[in-house]
């Protein structure tokens, strides 16, 4: 009795089982299905395909059409500028698949070594000032008349990132930690601190008349008066900044009022000036520096040859006769022509007296 239940029971069970749980196996010729549960292992080598835009049909509207296309045409010579300079670009160029495939088998992460050497060097919580962002942060900072009459921008121009200068290195930490120091000690309200990239910013740094770096500037009424520290003549330390700066010793030194200062009657000249050499700036940005150093290899050489080519020769001329030296051939020739005739007469006279004498010769006989 007991038997026949549990045989009634797993009869039962059977019967309402799905046939989804049972697998007819593998014949041959099938492809064989790899399991739910099995990692997928990684590809032997991958490479980074370009993405291309997905093609969108054109709107029934004439009007959305138009409005559509106007950005396309708009901005084509700078996007096809843009596209040129990214496919140059030499780290895209080191991290693109092929490459660094071959140097992961060179046993070098080149993608982390790009990394590392386009990371900022600098503390990102000072604000970078920009030709760009100066008006916006500076100029037009919103301020009550309280704020702006002890409103100080303490700024560092720094070459760091465009060349390898352990001066600007070193202003440069000694910048940043004196800006920690302040932020934990609060004693500085009224000051802001922040860096201008002498390599990438062009209009500022030829309006206010500086050709190298790194420079101390400490900036009040709008950028209206500005002071100037030469900062690789001292050993700058961060007890040195802070002490510029709460004890107010930068109203010692005079502010620069020339006349192509800040409201000086030539400020015009280095404003336009600067802004004539941003533009050129932001072109010539644009192209890789290996292609601008073949390209000025190239101009370099034709200007040489231009300027040591040799000269065409030169047929030699006869030289022309002065009047006085013909006057002194044209009287050599008289005297020789004289000279001619006068022995020509002697010759003619001699002959006859000899003549005659023969004749007297003769007679005498």
């Amino acid at each position: 009795m007991k038997l026949s239940s549990v045989l009634l029971s797993s009869l039962l069970c059977a019967a309402s089982a799905s046939a989804q749980y049972f697998s007819a196996g593998w014949s041959p010729g099938q492809p064989i299905q790899p399991q739910a549960d099995a990692p997928i292992p990684p590809p032997a080598q991958s490479f980074d395909r370009a993405a291309t835009p997905v093609p969108t049909p054109p709107s029934s509207g004439s009007g959305s059409g138009s409005g559509a296309a106007a950005p396309a045409s708009g901005g084509g010579g700078g996007g096809g500028l843009g596209t040129l300079t990214s496919l140059l670009d030499v780290n895209r160029l080191l991290t693109a698949g092929p490459v660094a495939s071959l140097f992961g088998k060179l046993g070098v992460n080149i993608t982390d070594a790009v990394a590392r050497g386009s990371a900022s060097p600098w503390d990102p919580r000072i604000p970078l000032i920009t030709d760009e962002n100066y008006e916006e942060i500076i100029v037009n900072e919103q301020l009550t008349p309280e704020e702006e009459k002890e409103r100080v921008w303490f700024l560092i121009i720094s070459v760091t990132a465009g060349q390898n200068n352990a001066i600007s290195k070193f202003v440069d930490e000694s910048f940043d930690e004196a800006y920690n120091q302040t932020v934990i000690a609060g004693d500085l309200p009224n000051v802001r601190w922040g860096r201008i990239d002498y390599i990438n910013v062009t209009y500022l740094t030829t309006k206010w008349s500086i050709w190298s770096g790194p420079y101390l500037v400490v900036l009040t009424d709008r950028g209206q008066t500005l002071r100037f520290y030469k900062a690789d003549r001292v050993r700058v330390t961060p007890e040195l900044l802070r002490e510029l700066l709460v004890e107010e010793l930068w109203r010692n030194t005079p502010p620069w009022k020339t006349n192509f200062a800040p409201g000086g009657k030539r400020e015009w000249v280095l404003h336009y000036y600067g802004i004539g050499l941003m533009h050129v700036f932001n072109f010539v940005n644009r192209f890789p520096r290996w292609v601008l150093m073949i390209a000025s290899g190239m101009v370099a050489s034709v200007v040489m040859r231009l300027l040591h080519r040799n000269p065409a020769a030169e047929v030699p001329r006869k030289p022309q006769p002065t009047p006085q030296v013909e006057r002194e051939k044209a009287k050599a020739e008289s005297v020789v022509s004289s000279n001619g005739s006068e022995t020509a007469v002697a010759s003619s006279t001699a002959s006859p007296s000899k003549g005659k004498g023969k004749q007297r010769k003769n007679a005498k006989k």
